[in-house]
């Protein structure tokens, strides 16, 4: 198993390296000056060429990349040119509370994701089944801002239940664990949910119907094996996909909460990947994408690694 995870760790080397390459490529392929954010109208020239060497904008790119890359691996993103602060600061603040967002998101998914998909898998083809799998289309089909934007005029703005927008109270930036800070957490957590919930649930029913269909379970059942000890062995042998599942779509959820996290205010890296591109603020922009792109590849390797613990078959 230990040389099972090295192997694995070896292999992420040249992936990490990449994603910076693409990161890096992809921001500054984009039109554009970064500089105009923070430059006057009437800015001199010996100005502009002193900020852009200030940024290191007025190197080659591969100077810049390989730049860009040493600071990095040291724990230096740059510093942002709207704020004028780190890099590393803004994101890691935001990573915090966007982590938050999609881990709570995910399991709510994943729990109502394999709770609709063993419904539907054990009662394939019955009015359950139906119900269930017409909730797991919803969950794919629905366009998630949309439903963002529904929920708040709906529990927001007409019933006055929950907060609208924000992490807490006063335009707070951090959420804390607390029951104030927890109802600004609903609406956008339950937002989140729906695909990841949509996609789990298709997939256990898939899984669940076709383990039911197997020889071992009649076998199981021929020998006198209760249905609880039957479901069981359906739960340990649907695992390692589901497993595998829920560890993607939290990746997803990562780096893909700009619109969520938009619509609700939520200071996550979603918000701050949105002002960043429309701020031109490339250092913010490249530190965001890169460190989100790393917790998806970090997070593979660990839904990788625990599938093999739970599977041993894979290794083979």
């Amino acid at each position: 198993m230990l040389s099972y995870a090295l192997r694995r760790i070896i292999y992420t080397a040249p992936v990490l390296l990449g994603v910076a390459v693409v990161c890096f490529a992809l921001v500054h392929l984009a039109p554009g000056d970064p500089l105009i954010s923070i430059l006057p109208a009437d800015a001199s020239v010996e100005l502009e060429e002193r900020l852009r060497a200030l940024y290191g904008f007025d190197r080659s790119y591969v100077e810049q990349f390989f730049l860009w890359l040493g600071r990095a691996l040291q724990g230096d993103l740059g510093t942002s040119i709207a704020s004028g602060r780190p890099v590393t600061t803004e994101v890691f603040r935001a990573v915090g509370n966007t982590l938050t967002l999609a881990a709570v998101a995910t399991l709510i998914g994943f729990v109502l994701g394999c709770l609709f998909g063993f419904v539907a898998g054990y009662f394939a083809n019955s009015p359950a089944d139906k119900a269930a799998s017409a909730a797991a289309v919803f969950g794919v089909s629905v366009p998630h801002y949309w439903l963002g934007m529904v929920l708040v005029i709906i529990f927001s703005a007409q019933l006055g239940w929950l907060p609208a927008t924000g992490a807490g109270p006063g335009g707070s930036a951090q959420w804390r664990f607390d029951a104030e800070h927890l109802s600004y957490m609903i609406l956008p957590a339950l937002t989140m949910s729906v695909i990841p919930m949509g996609i789990i649930a298709r997939t256990v029913r898939a899984l669940v119907a076709d383990i039911l269909a197997q020889e071992f379970v009649i076998g199981l059942r021929a020998r006198g094996l209760s249905e609880f000890g039957v479901f069981l062995h359906v739960v340990k042998n649907t695992a390692p996909t589901a497993l595998a599942v829920m560890g993607v779509q939290l990746g997803y959820l990562l780096g893909g909460s700009i619109l969520i996290e938009t619509v609700f205010s939520w200071p996550g890296t979603g918000l701050l990947l949105n002002s960043a591109i429309f701020q031109r603020d490339l250092p913010l922009l490249q530190g965001t994408i890169l460190v989100l792109a790393l917790f998806f590849v970090i997070l593979n390797l660990v839904v990788d690694v625990l599938q093999t613990a739970l599977d041993p078959r894979i290794r083979r």
